[in-house]
């Protein structure tokens, strides 16, 4: 009994401390200025490159949550035009996974906070339901970096981010960016016009990450068929940090709740 005590008043807090310092280092990895410091977020520049092809090449520059630049040369297979595009000045693309990540983050820090030194758990169930809260927006938080969004063609192509670049881009290409783990993903698809005269049996294709050769869909009134894909990346150092802050932190919290599960099992089914 006293060792169970000792466990809440003590080695809890501990604990708890070990995380939210950890946390934190997380949060500052996403670069953000909290609300009151005001600095300006740095910008950090990524080259686009993949293995086997030289289709797309690019620079993408990153501010926190944000692409504020992409430089974007494609050469189009057809006839080997080299085409290039560029961000309009006035116009940043918000990436909301990491906006979301990070807010996820805070909420963890939030949860811990309200926890202070001070505060006394009583039993074992309160120090469980509190990692298990902070543990959901954990696995969140990583999730929205690991789990990119599943589009279909048509919302790419009604997306906001088909009017980001000048030149315009032409009707048969479409972009996406997205991340992935802890790479920064470009995806190009370059379309050709199904003909209503066409004998190709037309089946729009559904909601995917990334969608292959010969995917078709209907935008307009015009139907395309997907004719070439290249997904180009670039690692982010900064993401890699964010995801093994949050697998230790999420180790942290399972071996704590192990612990208290330990002590309470054996204090339910203890001789009288």
């Amino acid at each position: 009994e006293e060792e169970f005590k000792w466990l809440l008043q003590e080695e809890v807090h501990a604990v708890l401390k070990q995380l939210q310092d950890i946390l934190k280092e997380a949060s500052h990895r996403f670069a953000l200025p909290t609300s009151g410091s005001g600095g300006a977020v740095k910008q950090e520049n990524f080259v686009l490159s993949t293995s086997g092809t030289d289709q797309v090449k690019g620079v993408l520059t990153l501010q926190g949550d944000a692409l504020c630049q992409a430089d974007v040369h494609l050469k189009m297979p057809r006839n080997n035009q080299l085409l290039h595009f560029t961000f309009r000045e006035d116009k940043q693309w918000k990436l909301q996974q990491i906006q979301d990540a990070r807010n996820h983050v805070n909420k963890a820090i939030y949860l811990l906070m309200n926890r202070d030194v001070n505060y006394q758990f009583k039993t074992g169930s309160e120090v469980l339901k509190l990692m298990d809260a902070v543990m959901l927006q954990l696995s969140r938080a990583r999730n929205r970096l690991t789990t990119p969004a599943t589009l279909t063609l048509p919302e790419i192509a009604s997306g906001g981010l088909t009017k980001m670049f000048t030149p315009a881009l032409p009707p048969d290409i479409l972009v996406n960016f997205y991340i992935n783990l802890n790479k920064l993903c470009l995806t190009v698809y370059q379309l050709h016009v199904l003909q209503p005269s066409t004998t190709k049996n037309f089946k729009p294709a559904g909601g995917s990450i990334l969608h292959n050769p010969g995917a078709m869909f209907e935008f307009g009134s015009q139907r395309y068929e997907v004719s070439h894909v290249h997904k180009v990346e670039c690692v982010v150092p900064w993401l890699n940090d964010a995801l093994v802050f949050f697998t230790v932190s999420l180790q942290l919290c399972q071996q704590l709740k192990d612990k208290i599960s330990v002590f309470s099992s054996y204090w339910n089914y203890r001789p009288y």
